[in-house]
């Protein structure tokens, strides 16, 4: 019997832990024996900066676990490195955790170019490169070829699919205007809804890319509605996904919305609802993998107690509302785990 891939990655990260429990090996760069180093980069400022709370909480997550004796006595050390979502930021920034800072894993960096760029290097040097913050299909599907590397989130492929399913059984006559970021990311969602509809009388009539750089998405908003489309799929993250709710809304556009998950956050589209005057925004559809912390559902839930008690005492000031805290925390408690194995 096969094990899954994601089994035998914590395994092979467990037991390099375990080495170190014992006492700490000059082979695990990272591990001595009061402290496991994890570094990571993360948009802590520039076109994805709503991204960065998703740091903040892994943080305050391993706060709140030291305070607790740690793992095997072994304090976590997390250093982050803002790349401002440039994937050549990235490349420096990794160089400089692994050779410089000399951490044990490469934790949860953001961004699908951003982990790709670093890939090939991080699996050469044997480098774990844990909980990829990316749904990229690449991190899932090339483990024999990265065996260092391993993903968290579900695939963009899969999510894309999700929404074609969705539409082909509930809006058959559906035209779909896309915008999607202009890389795997963008492009693993897209190929996922051309999927989901093969069989289906759904169409795409219009798709639009748009650069991570780019200053907005005006031009290509109107582009989908001049193409006719009744349905906007919005493949983007927080700040595009935000312009393109605008830019519909002053067109007088107001189609039904498929967000993917990355920008559905509570907080993002509260802006996006510009006020509640943004009927688009109502009218939106996207999937969740997360516990939303504004969700009633879970007022009483333990894991969300938790979550609320964590964040509240090592991330003073933090929005509890900000799904990306709970996506921090949760990838922080499942990497706890891997080095308590």
């Amino acid at each position: 019997m096969r094990r899954p891939r994601l089994a035998l990655s914590m395994l092979a990260l467990a037991g390099a832990i375990a080495i170190g429990a014992t006492g700490a090996s000059n082979a695990d760069p990272g591990i001595t024996g009061k402290t496991i180093l994890l570094g990571g980069t993360s948009p802590l400022s520039g076109p994805a900066s709503a991204y960065a709370s998703v740091a903040r909480g892994a943080d305050a997550y391993f706060e709140y676990v030291n305070a607790r004796g740690g793992v095997n006595g072994r304090t976590i050390v997390y250093k982050v490195v803002d790349d401002a979502y440039n994937p050549a930021q990235t490349v420096q920034a990794t160089r400089q955790l692994v050779e410089q800072d000399k951490v044990f894993a490469v934790f949860n960096s953001l961004g699908t170019e951003h982990n790709v760029a670093t890939r090939d290097y991080l699996n050469q040097l044997r480098v774990p490169q844990l909980f990829v913050a990316s749904g990229a299909t690449t991190f899932g599907r090339d483990h024999k070829r990265y065996p260092y590397t391993i993903g968290f989130q579900p695939s963009y492929q899969a999510e894309g699919w999700i929404y074609g399913t969705y539409l082909a059984r509930t809006k058959p006559g559906a035209k779909i205007g896309v915008l999607f970021q202009n890389d795997d990311y963008g492009k693993d969602l897209l190929a996922g809804l051309r999927s989901g509809i093969a069989r289906s009388k759904v169409k795409i009539v219009a798709a639009e890319g748009y650069e991570a750089a780019a200053t907005d998405v005006q031009s290509q908003i109107a582009k989908l509605k001049a193409a006719g489309a009744n349905t906007l799929a919005l493949f983007a993250t927080p700040k595009f996904a935000i312009q393109g709710y605008v830019f519909a809304n002053r067109l007088g556009w107001h189609p039904l919305a498929i967000v993917n998950a990355v920008s559905s956050a509570s907080n993002i589209m509260t802006l996006a609802s510009e006020g509640n005057s943004n009927r688009t925004v109502e009218n939106s559809v996207s999937i969740a993998f997360l516990k939303d912390p504004t969700d009633a559902r879970w007022r009483a839930d333990a894991a969300m107690k938790l979550y609320r008690s964590v964040l509240a005492r090592y991330a003073r000031g933090a929005n509890a509302k900000d799904v990306y805290h709970v996506y921090g925390m949760a990838v922080a408690h499942e990497t706890v785990r891997v080095l308590k194995a």
